[in-house]
């Protein structure tokens, strides 16, 4: 059985940042092949040197994203919420990169959060509770 579900529009980014958001989808998919475990360790050595995103800078990062890939936009949050992580740090910053789940009914979701709440989700703060996360790095004071 299949769940309907209609694709995003965004408006189209600019050649250099559909490269980069190309590059990121493809890296994206390769890092959601990896168990649990290992895609932590790599973001969490990813996300080194980057500044927190701003909720415009992530919601620019996941609409380059869903417009450059079918995927994406559909129902691969897996692959588009690593993509939108890792176009963020292309640009220097870090969303927070969770994932989640809800019991009634279950479901399983991978997102970004920036600024407190996730972007560009439909959900609200809350729906889903976090399993894993992966925020900024804490600067030293």
């Amino acid at each position: 059985m299949s769940t309907p579900f209609a694709l995003e529009g965004a408006a189209s980014p600019t050649r250099r940042r559909r490269l980069a958001a190309r590059c990121a989808v493809a890296l994206a998919r390769l890092l959601a092949a990896l168990p649990p475990r290992r895609i932590r360790g790599v973001l969490r050595l990813a996300r080194t040197g980057a500044a927190p995103a701003t909720a415009a800078q992530a919601r620019a990062a996941r609409d380059a994203v869903v417009a450059v890939s079918t995927r994406c936009a559909g129902q691969g949050c897996l692959q588009r919420s690593l993509a939108t992580a890792l176009l963020c740090r292309f640009g220097g910053v870090w969303p927070v990169w969770c994932t989640g789940v809800r019991t009634a009914p279950f479901r399983a979701h991978a997102w970004v959060e920036a600024d407190g709440a996730p972007v560009g989700e439909p959900e609200p703060a809350g729906y889903y509770t976090p399993t894993m996360t992966v925020p900024p790095r804490p600067t030293d004071p």
